[in-house]
């Protein structure tokens, strides 16, 4: 027997040129169709084998179904009478950012240990599950992957501010569901969705979808705005009713938050439950842990729907704020007013907190008011919001830099508009190159709304 690197001329031991190579060798996808069950003591009946053959689910891509999957399917059911899985789940190919596979000839691979140094195992692991969308491959690229960073970062300061305004909390604490405000109502309710919506899209191999849902609620709603509402009720004195009552809803949002998140970014998940307050049933690790149901007393859509009009209102108030260029920490005076008088008593209630995180010095709810003079108006959710500007805005000033913006924004886009016209450009110029004056195109085209917006805005202030 001769074991060589390279095809051997001559036989080592006698010389002999007459060399026959072996034929009885297994197929490299052959022999792998073995390991569902060859690994664990196979033909033996082990325990192991027992246990753990079939298992549910065989992750793979799809460019090896008829080399391997298929032989693993066909050799379990001839050496174990059982199919040796239940389910394929088929991910997407991993390419750059322009769609190109990678290649060591091109330069454009992505090592992913260089990408962990950089951006951490969590951030990573999120972008990928993220793209890893049914039907296409996943183009990958560090702007998206650092994005996703921002994400790890942002519930990491989530965990932060929690932990700070936790002093005095016993997390084996209970409240009554009576006691719960508008806000804490609705992320209770928004918190029961999202548990269903992940567990729905976890079962059914939906990873992008879970990871979708979860960004959005931990991002746009936990973070962005529950936060912020649960500032006054966790700012009171130490051992006030609201005060418990707010750092209970609290931290079980968050503690839900990092188990329903923890498949997908277990690091930072494990190290934020570790952190927390625990009740004696508690194991030691969020592995641990049951995964989050849903659970239907959470349901409160009367909440959801008062909540979102309490949103509108503050988001129409911040984008007066915006247009008119007025400094975010700038105090304003605000006035709504509607014609459904249940909607404002349900507004009046939540005056405190649209105060608060709108950053208001007065504000006046009411069914019949008079635009005060100089305020621009906004509509939200069957409201009409108005802000008074006297004394804020120097209008002639505001107008000018207007028109100088608009002005020079309109050159930008000739330009840019000039560029995508010209044949010869676009028969010479790199498709990157082309993709990137589209981009400019349509952000130059959308700034230029903006700005004729704020333009017609301040001229039906001037004139109010």
């Amino acid at each position: 027997m001769i074991v060589a690197r390279e095809d051997p001329d001559s036989c080592t031991e006698c010389s002999s040129a007459n060399l026959l190579q072996e034929t009885d060798v297994l197929y490299t996808c052959f022999s792998s169709g073995l390991c569902s069950f060859s690994t664990m003591g196979w033909p033996e009946s082990t325990a192991t084998l027992k246990t753990y053959y079939p298992t549910s689910v065989l992750v793979t891509g799809f460019d090896i179904l008829f080399f391997w999957v298929a032989r693993m399917m066909m050799l379990g059911l001839k050496c174990m009478d059982e199919v040796p899985f239940k389910d394929v789940y088929i991910h997407a190919l991993v390419r750059d950012e322009h769609g190109q596979k990678m290649s060591k000839s091109k330069g454009n691979v992505i090592d992913p240990l260089i990408i962990i140094d950089e951006y951490g195992a969590d951030a990573l692991r999120f972008t990928l599950a993220a793209s890893a969308a049914q039907g296409r491959d996943v183009s990958l690229s560090k702007a998206r992957i650092s994005g996703y960073r921002n994400f790890v970062n942002k519930l990491w300061n989530a965990a932060r501010f929690t932990l700070m305004n936790l002093e005095g909390f016993d997390p084996e604490i209970k409240i009554a569901d009576r006691d719960l405000s508008l806000a804490e109502r609705w992320i209770s309710h928004r918190l029961n969705q999202t548990t269903a919506e992940v567990v729905a899209a976890l079962d059914d191999y939906r990873f992008n979808d879970a990871a979708q849902v979860l960004y959005q609620f931990i991002w746009h709603e936990f973070c962005d705005w529950y936060l912020e509402l649960a500032k006054p009720g966790l700012f009171q004195k130490e051992g006030a009713a609201r005060r418990t009552t707010a750092q209970v809803v609290l931290y079980r949002t968050l503690e839900q938050v990092v188990r329903l998140l923890h498949p997908i970014m277990p690091f930072v998940c494990e190290e934020i439950w570790q952190t927390l307050p625990h009740t004696a049933a508690m194991p030691e690790s969020i592995m641990q842990t049951a995964f989050p149901k849903a659970d239907a007393s959470f349901e409160d859509l009367k909440a959801v729907a008062e909540m979102e009009q309490v949103m509108a209102v503050i988001t129409a108030i911040r984008n007066i704020r915006g247009e008119m260029n007025l400094s975010p920490g700038q105090r304003l005076e605000a006035v709504v007013t509607g014609v459904d008088g249940g909607a404002i008593k349900a507004l009046k209630e939540s005056s405190g907190e649209i105060a608060n995180i709108a950053r208001l010095t007065s504000l006046t709810i009411a069914e019949e008011v008079q635009r005060p003079p100089q305020s621009a108006a906004g509509l939200a959710s069957g409201f009409e919001i108005f802000v008074p500007l006297k004394g804020l805005v120097d209008f002639a000033q505001e107008a000018a830099r207007l028109a100088k913006e608009l002005k020079k924004t309109e050159k930008e886009f000739t330009g840019v508009s000039n560029k995508l016209g010209n044949e010869k450009f676009l028969a010479k110029a790199p498709p990157e190159v082309i993709a990137k004056e589209q981009g400019k195109h349509k952000e130059l085209s959308l700034k230029l709304e903006k700005l004729k917006a704020n333009i017609k805005t301040l001229e039906q202030v001037t004139e109010s």
